[in-house]
């Protein structure tokens, strides 16, 4: 039996962009170019692993968010994955981690599953808890934040690098993992990869689909929401000590003046 993976993605804005909050305190996600978050390109490589390592296995790459995030979709069936998934509905705007939680673990349900593989955060929220919150809603083990990930016999087994130890962790399928910036680099797509994706299955799902309402989602059935955010002041020029034999007190005197000592 084919081993299904399935790999969420997310859709993020360039951090090298100008990025801002629109006027209802949500990223403004149509002033920036947007891109395959860099930390699931982790996931989609790991899981192109695991699937050469296997006898018979299928991938596909879900995300949920505008029409856009085809892009980041495009990037992981490039890298190799086998087919797509995109959620996309004008209810989902404003949806926090909550709601892309239960949205995904519908669309999971709707592909079928052995393995989610995710990244270990997104490159915009950074919150790192939707592989968790996923786990919980599909009612399956979760391993998070693994540095080395391999399935074999049903289960999936790996290492966790923390700061005093190293774990060794093992889950039966069906089964929820993220991996970390540590699990080996992406690869690149290459130039076929590139041509083969465009012919590669991406099935476009919305909230009626996969049977969730519309206030279970977006601002009105967010759980967090920001309110009050005051842009950051344009950068002003710095203060520069001159050492002419009081450099050391001026610059202490600076630092205290700045509540820095």
């Amino acid at each position: 039996m084919s081993l299904r993976i399935v790999v969420c993605v997310k859709y993020v804005p360039d951090a090298t962009g100008d990025r801002h909050f629109a006027e209802d305190l949500t990223t403004d996600r149509d002033a920036v170019d947007g891109l395959l978050s860099e930390l699931d390109e982790y996931a989609v490589e790991q899981a192109l692993q695991i699937a050469e390592d296997a006898d018979d296995a299928e991938i596909t790459v879900l995300t949920v968010g505008p029409e856009d995030a085809k892009d980041a979709l495009r990037k992981a069936l490039s890298m190799g994955a086998d087919k797509a998934v995109h959620v996309e509905d004008d209810d989902l705007h404003g949806t926090d981690v909550v709601g892309t939680s239960l949205v995904l673990a519908k669309a999971v349900e709707h592909v079928g599953y052995d393995l989610v593989v995710c990244g270990m955060a997104s490159t915009d929220g950074t919150m790192g808890v939707l592989p968790a919150l996923l786990a919980e809603r599909l009612g399956v083990p979760q391993a998070t934040l693994l540095s080395e990930v391999s399935v074999e016999d049903g289960k999936v087994t790996g290492r966790r690098d923390g700061d005093a130890a190293t774990e060794q962790l093992e889950a039966a399928l069906p089964a929820v993992v993220s991996v970390t910036d540590l699990s080996g680099e992406a690869r690149y797509p290459s130039f076929k990869g590139i041509m083969a994706a465009k012919k590669k299955p991406v099935e476009s799902l919305d909230l009626s689909d996969l049977g969730i309402e519309a206030d279970e989602v977006g601002l009105e059935g967010a759980w967090t929401k920001v309110e009050d955010a005051t842009p950051r002041p344009p950068r002003t020029a710095g203060t520069i000590v001159k050492d002419e034999g009081e450099g050391g007190k001026q610059l202490a005197e600076f630092l205290a003046g700045q509540k820095f000592i």
